[in-house]
């Protein structure tokens, strides 16, 4: 049985020499899901390094499951091509937001996760106390493709009723 734990906003802020597909470039977008959610980004179009800044909200329930993150270039013509993937554990950012800090100093780091043969960290990320809330910036290297990276950040959002920490 699941069990509502609270809500994901997860901004997806842009993305990092991602594959060419077409002659001119790429027209990229993010399709991430988790359990049976599926949400996507807008598509930008002619663009490697495209910056979305657009906010998906997941539902988080217990047992936790990772965020799978899928790279599309948008074809009019034929199936969309496929641009790379990724995948993160968000089960440290679940329970660092499952203690509470508030009364921490600003900016505090709540734990650093390093990259690993097991995740797609490309870089350290740091799980942060910041502005009464609990962030998380990731950059994630896409897997099955020649280059690419996602920078993501992630924020909790509690719901009145739920298990709310």
């Amino acid at each position: 049985m699941e069990h509502m734990l609270g809500l994901l906003r997860v901004r997806v802020v842009r993305g990092v020499n991602l594959a060419y597909r077409d002659a001119g470039g790429s027209d990229p977008y993010v399709v991430m899901r988790m359990g049976g959610q599926k949400l996507k980004t807008s598509v930008k179009k002619h663009n490697v390094n495209p910056v979305w800044n657009e906010d998906l909200t997941l539902s988080v329930s217990e047992p936790l499951r990772p965020i799978k993150l899928q790279v599309y270039d948008k074809d009019t013509f034929s199936r969309d091509d496929k641009m790379g993937d990724a995948e993160i554990d968000i089960q440290p950012f679940v329970e660092a937001v499952k203690m509470n800090f508030s009364g921490l100093p600003n900016g505090t780091i709540i734990k650093t996760l390093t990259p690993n043969r097991q995740n797609c960290l490309a870089d350290e990320s740091a799980i942060i106390w910041k502005d009464d809330m609990i962030v998380q910036d990731v950059v994630l290297r896409l897997r099955n493709v020649e280059s690419g990276e996602l920078e993501l950040q992630l924020n909790w959002i509690n719901i009145p009723g739920s298990l709310g920490f």
